[in-house]
């Protein structure tokens, strides 16, 4: 089981010299994973459903992660999670072609549905339509990547006599894990994504999910080239995750354990969560 670390382009860690600080310090520690989040606006007045505080700063997370690209040599890239349906697919794979190349191909891209309906209107999308853009976009993107006369006609994007170069580093395009703890985010994670990442509170929590990711299985055929399903998890409460719950975590399979120093209000306290939590057993 790898260990990663999440969330650290948003509050207190988001200064260029305290992102490069944390994130090589990070790689030393022997984290394989950094990943950035993604809020483009946030309710104002916060809404009982919103995360965070409207004046919480948060980095695009594919700027943010280019960043972290440049100071550091080994660690992967996640985006945890694109909200999908509010990107323009073309204008998002070259991004993520782009940053993958840049990056010597470390680049994971999670990208999920979202559920802030405001943040939707904000940027124009029908919130209905979050799921089916969600599944369109992720097809157009690896047509982009994989085809070499690239072509898609869908409902939300099409086209066609046109190419985009260079091509991702990873064959076939970064790999592709999809979050979500509904139904219809398992059935998208296994038909679409090389994994699934997703969030709770306890190793309890992840069985449930892991349930839902079988029922999923019977419900969609998974493509040959997607392999194995990899599963990424990261424990919200308590933000502290300890032994036995990490030997837990590793024996129900989880490929990538990401934590989360919450409240992120210092630097000096992220490091020190990180530097004790890079001695959990794997």
């Amino acid at each position: 089981m790898e260990l990663g670390v999440s969330g650290l382009n948003t509050k207190a860690t988001l200064n260029p010299g305290v992102t490069a600080w944390l994130a090589r310090r990070a790689e030393e520690l022997g984290y394989g994973s950094w990943w950035a989040g993604d809020h483009v606006v946030l309710p104002s007045p916060r809404t009982p459903d919103s995360p965070m505080e409207p004046t919480d700063p948060v980095l695009d997370p594919l700027t943010h992660l280019a960043y972290v690209a440049a100071v550091t040599e080994r660690l992967e890239l996640g985006t945890g999670i694109v909200i999908l349906p509010q990107r323009n697919p073309v204008v998002l794979a070259k991004q993520a072609a782009s940053l993958d190349v840049l990056s010597g191909g470390r680049l994971l891209l999670g990208v999920a549905a979202g559920f802030l309906e405001s943040e939707m209107s904000a940027v124009g999308v029908p919130f209905a339509d979050r799921g089916r853009r969600t599944d369109e976009y992720l097809d157009a993107m690896t047509a982009l990547w994989t085809m070499d006369r690239p072509a898609f006609e869908g409902r939300y994007a099409s086209f066609r006599d046109v190419d985009a170069h260079p091509r991702p580093v990873r064959p076939g395009g970064p790999r592709i894990l999809v979050g979500g703890h509904s139904p219809a985010a398992f059935r998208r994670a296994v038909a679409r994504g090389h994994g699934w990442i997703g969030t709770g509170n306890s190793p309890e929590d992840l069985v449930a999910h892991l349930a839902g990711l079988k029922r999923a299985a019977g419900e969609v055929d998974r493509p040959a080239r997607l392999g194995r399903l990899e599963i990424t998890f990261m424990q919200l409460d308590p933000v502290t995750v300890d032994a036995e719950s990490a030997k837990r975590y590793a024996a129900l399979g989880v490929d990538r354990l990401l934590v989360y120093p919450l409240p992120l209000e210092d630097p000096a306290d992220v490091l020190a969560y990180l530097e004790a939590h890079a001695r959990l057993p794997r």
